[in-house]
Parts: C-alpha cells; sequence; structure tokens
C-alpha cells in the first residue's frame, strides 16, 4: 500500500471514529466507511460490496440506554483494510476477501466497544476542565476542549488502521489462505444470520399496515433480473409519488377523518 493511501486511510479512519460519536455525516456507517477506504486503495468496486454487506448486518446496531451497541466505525474500517490487504496479496480472489473480511467484523465490532470505552473514560477529566472553563466564562477553552473530546473518538479509530496499513500483504493473505474451510465458512453463515436479525429488527420497527404491500412489492421486482438499479429507483420513485398522492386523496375523501380505519389506502380500495 502507497504512502499516500495509507495517509488517505488514516485520514477516513479518523472522521469514521468521531461520526460514531457524532452521527452528523455518516462516515462511520459500513457503506460510507468502506466505500471511501475501497476508493481512496484503488478497490471501489469491492468497497462497495463490503460495504453493502455490512450494512446490512449493522441497521440493528443502536444504542438502547446505557447499552452501547456493536462500533461500526471499527468493524468497517478494520475490515475494509484486511480485505484490501487480502487483494494486493495477489492469492486472494475477490470473493474470499470480502467473506473473510465480512467475517472478522464482528470481533473488531466488539473491540471497537472496548476502545470507545477507553475514550469515553478519558473524556471524563475533559468535562471537568469544561466545568472550570464554565466557571470562568471562558467559551474558547470550553470549545477547545469539545474538539480534543471528540479527536479521541477520531484517534480510536486512526491508530488501529495506520498500524493494519503496514501489516505486510503477503502475512494477511497467508492467514487468510490458512483458513479452513469449516472455520470461514461458520463464520460467513454466523454473519449472515447476524445480517437478517438486523434487518428483521429494523422491519419491525417500519412495518405498518400501509408499507408491508409494498414490503411484498420489492421482493418480486428484486426476482427481475433485468431491472437495473436505475430501473429499480425509478419504480421506488413512482410507487412513492402515487402512494402520496392516494394518502392526499384519502384526506380529501374523508378518510383521514375520525371515522376513518387510518389506513388511507385501505379506506380508499374500500370506497371502490
Amino acid at each position: 500500500m502507497s504512502a499516500i493511501s495509507v495517509i488517505l486511510v488514516v485520514i477516513v479512519a479518523f472522521l469514521a471514529g468521531m461520526e460514531g460519536v457524532l452521527d452528523q455525516y455518516e462516515f462511520h456507517q459500513p457503506l460510507v466507511a468502506c466505500t471511501l477506504i475501497g476508493l481512496v486503495t484503488g478497490h471501489l468496486k469491492e468497497g462497495v460490496m463490503l460495504g453493502g454487506s455490512l450494512q446490512l448486518m449493522a441497521l440493528g446496531w443502536a444504542n438502547i440506554g446505557a447499552a452501547v451497541a456493536p462500533d461500526a466505525a471499527l468493524a468497517s474500517v478494520a475490515s475494509a483494510i484486511i480485505m484490501v490487504l487480502g487483494l494486493n496479496g495477489g492469492t486472494t480472489d475477490t470473493t474470499t476477501a470480502i467473506s473473510t473480511a465480512i467475517a472478522v467484523a464482528i470481533p473488531l465490532s466488539v473491540a471497537g466497544l472496548f476502545l470507545t470505552m477507553l475514550c469515553r473514560t478519558l473524556a471524563i477529566p475533559v468535562v471537568h476542565f469544561m466545568d472550570g472553563a464554565a466557571e470562568k466564562g471562558d467559551f474558547g477553552a470550553i470549545e477547545r476542549w469539545q474538539i480534543v473530546g471528540i479527536c479521541l473518538q477520531g484517534i480510536r479509530i486512526a491508530i488501529p488502521a495506520a498500524a493494519l496499513c503496514f501489516v505486510p500483504s503477503s502475512v494477511v493473505t497467508s492467514v487468510l489462505n490458512a483458513m479452513p474451510a469449516w472455520l470461514s465458512g461458520g463464520m460467513t453463515v454466523g454473519g449472515g444470520m447476524v445480517a437478517a436479525v438486523g434487518y428483521a429488527m429494523v422491519i419491525n420497527m417500519m412495518a405498518t399496515k400501509e408499507t408491508w404491500p409494498f414490503f411484498a412489492l420489492g421482493f418480486v421486482f428484486a426476482c427481475v433480473s433485468e431491472f437495473t438499479l436505475i430501473a429499480l429507483g425509478v419504480i421506488g420513485v413512482v410507487i412513492a409519488i402515487v402512494y402520496l398522492g392516494l394518502k392526499d386523496a384519502a384526506k380529501n375523501n374523508g378518510g383521514g377523518s375520525n371515522t376513518g380505519s387510518g389506513d388511507p389506502l385501505g379506506d380508499i380500495l374500500n370506497d371502490y
């Protein structure tokens, strides 16, 4: 990996670490982080493929009360770097490199929890320093300590990413090739199950009587291999426009009144 690629990877990792706390530009999301890692290392296609697979796994990752979700930032960045090193070795095919990167993403996400715990512990004295600055009315100091706290989160991903970049590609390739088929296959199956659980959690939160028909329709369209991504996007936009039009029509026809069922599409069908 060239020096420029290493520098760009560290920058992406730093941004992903900060976004793991900020949640503003979503650099920590697998689809974004893996794509950027692939872009700066010359493996854009593989980065998109890995990011899309990991994104399905991370759909159900969310903080619940004091329980912190697995760290998507480290899982995305580190697994993408491992995939790139495996591809650069020349003896690992794309499918094996991506599947292995997906498999190691789960333990990496758990390791990320330990790192973020250290950063949050170090942030405690930073908060006390900010309290002292607030008592003095020093808003500049408050902002500087705020930046320090955020940079800690970026460093926790940038340092492991930089360390991985200096691992020889041959070492990573040999380790990947030395993995027995039962281990790599089992980890791939386990990663697929995690993706299914995350997707099910999202569906459980979003599913309503109004959206179930479109959910089923999506599976039908997915079976038609002739549809391109652009065609599927056009179909989705058209369905959304039709749905919004039906919803407005239901309100105008009394579907949104107290006598309605709460399902505008169902009210229109019942009228017909």
